[in-house]
Formats: C-alpha cells, sequence, structure tokens
C-alpha cells in the first residue's frame, strides 16, 4: 500500500514538474491578473537572459519524467535538485503566496529521498 500510495504522489509531483516545463515553451497557461510587481520584475529578468528558462524547462520535463518510474526516481531527484532550490528562494523571498504548496511538494521530495536513500550512500561517502 505504502509504495502505491508513493508512485501516485510522485506521479502528480513529476506530472507538476512536466507542466511546468511545458509551459516555459508554449505558454498555454495565463499569467494571473494580480501577481505582485516582485514577481513580475523577476519573471522579466529571466526572460532577459534567454538560455535560462528553456534549461530550466528542460531539467522540469527530463526530472518529471525520471521521478515517475520508479526505477529512475532517485535521478530524478538530483535532476530536479536544483529547480526545487531555486523554488524555495522564490517563494520564500518574493511569492509567498506559494509557499503551502512548496511545502507539499518538499514533503512528497523527502519522502522519496527517504524511501531510496540506499541510493544516495555512494554520492555522499
Amino acid at each position: 500500500m505504502k509504495n502505491k500510495i508513493l508512485f501516485i504522489l510522485s506521479l502528480f509531483f513529476g506530472l507538476m514538474f512536466i507542466n511546468a516545463g511545458l509551459n516555459k515553451f508554449f505558454y498555454y497557461m495565463p499569467v494571473p491578473d494580480d501577481m505582485p510587481a516582485d514577481t513580475t520584475r523577476m519573471f522579466a529578468a529571466m526572460l532577459e537572459i534567454g538560455w535560462l528558462l528553456p534549461l530550466i524547462a528542460v531539467a522540469e520535463i527530463a526530472g518529471g519524467l525520471l521521478f515517475i518510474i520508479p526505477r529512475t526516481r532517485a535521478l530524478g531527484a538530483v535532476v530536479i535538485a536544483p529547480v526545487l532550490a531555486g523554488l524555495i528562494v522564490v517563494h520564500f523571498s518574493v511569492a509567498r503566496e506559494g509557499l503551502p504548496m512548496l511545502i507539499a511538494m518538499l514533503a512528497v521530495y523527502g519522502w522519496v529521498i527517504f524511501e531510496d536513500r540506499n541510493k544516495f550512500y555512494p554520492m555522499v561517502r
């Protein structure tokens, strides 16, 4: 039962990252009208660097796909780690309204790291 719950949470987690990555290429989700000015300026600055958003998008899509597959979930967690680090900085400094979702995502991420901890031991030795 625990493995099924972990798979379902990993599936949603991975799909959220795949969706976010695809949106950076195709812009199909509308930008909210009431977005704070600081957040708007931050995204405008990221758009000025032409290669940054496509790089983040590829990392999100690849990491999300890897995260869904149980055998490659640990590798997906490694690929997604820098993106999550950026999300932590953004949501704690600029866009605090996204903190509840970020905390839920970090809980799923932490559970996956804990469950696959044996796969990470060679990296930290």
